[in-house]
């Protein structure tokens, strides 16, 4: 059950394309407040910046209960093979000074990602699976929620995968753009995950931050269901009208890139249902409702 009181949030990576979205669930609750912040507004690299940016808003928030979702982070999964030390700070450091800021204050709610696991696994992987992160995104990544956990507030980590959204560059998008400019394509089909649109994810986080009550420390949200990057670029082009059969399978080994991929990136859910919040609905149903929203640039 949710709490009536009113909440006051702050979104950190509120121009990116979960950021967006998160904006949007908020806008439709006007009891609560709602504090937005980019990278204009708060360099993730600078402690000091980072704790005023909390401080401040935490000073503005009395009469309301406090609730931060974590939706920056340093995504270019490739550059941070080489710029790791960067990706550290944002991913591993900062989280961390949130949930020192936040302890005893409100909670912190914190994306996460299915990179901090090695892809090997065979059944989805559940909250309580062994971390091997494979690639420096990854282990910033995973850095960043030892960090949450080292505190031990009133927080959560909310791993996710596959996402795409209305706002930002993402595989559906790509998809949508080359759909009109190629008569076929190649796309991997031995790399399989869960498709999330980000309008589903954002509506679960804020369900999780206004949660009265205790969380769990770890959670995973996707929607449900697998599928490979080839058969989602089909589902794409069918949403499109246009033959499925235009996009063509190939291998991981036939595109390689910096960071390596996992193989298998599908998260156990029930961890979510279990806490009494929504389940998320099929990828597949969740993306012919995006589809109608346009993704075409």
């Amino acid at each position: 059950m949710s709490t009536a009181s009113p909440i006051s949030w702050l979104v950190t990576g509120a121009r990116g394309q979960l950021g967006h979205d998160l904006l949007e669930v908020l806008a439709g609750r006007p009891d609560d407040q709602v504090t937005a912040v980019g990278r204009a507004e708060v360099d993730l690299t600078d402690e000091a910046s980072v704790r005023a940016t909390v401080r401040d808003w935490l000073d503005r928030s009395a009469g309301s209960r406090p609730v931060l979702l974590n939706a920056a982070a340093y995504t270019a999964v490739d550059a941070a093979e080489t710029d790791e030390a960067t990706a550290q700070v944002v991913n591993g450091a900062a989280p961390g000074w949130l949930a020192e800021e936040m302890a005893g204050r409100g909670r912190l709610v914190h994306v996460s990602t299915d990179y901090v696991f090695d892809g090997s696994a065979t059944e989805p992987y559940r909250v309580d699976a062994p971390t091997a992160p494979r690639s420096a995104y990854g282990r910033t990544k995973l850095a960043g929620e030892q960090a949450i956990a080292a505190v031990g507030a009133d927080a959560t980590v909310v791993r996710t995968a596959w996402v795409y959204g209305r706002h930002g560059g993402n595989f559906v998008r790509t998809m949508t753009n080359l759909e009109a400019q190629r008569e076929t394509l190649s796309v991997v089909d031995d790399q399989v995950g869960s498709p999330t649109w980000s309008a589903d994810l954002a509506a679960g986080l804020v369900e999780l931050g206004e949660r009265a009550g205790a969380v769990p420390p770890v959670l995973h949200y996707t929607n449900s269901g697998q599928v490979s990057w080839f058969g989602l670029a089909r589902a794409v082009f069918e949403e499109l009208g246009a033959v499925p059969e235009r996009v063509q399978p190939t291998t991981t080994d036939a595109f390689p890139r910096p960071a390596p991929r996992p193989a298998y990136s599908v998260l156990d859910g029930s961890a979510w249902g279990a806490a009494g919040l929504t389940p998320a609905r099929p990828w597949r149903d969740a993306l012919d409702v995006a589809m109608q929203q346009g993704f075409r640039d």
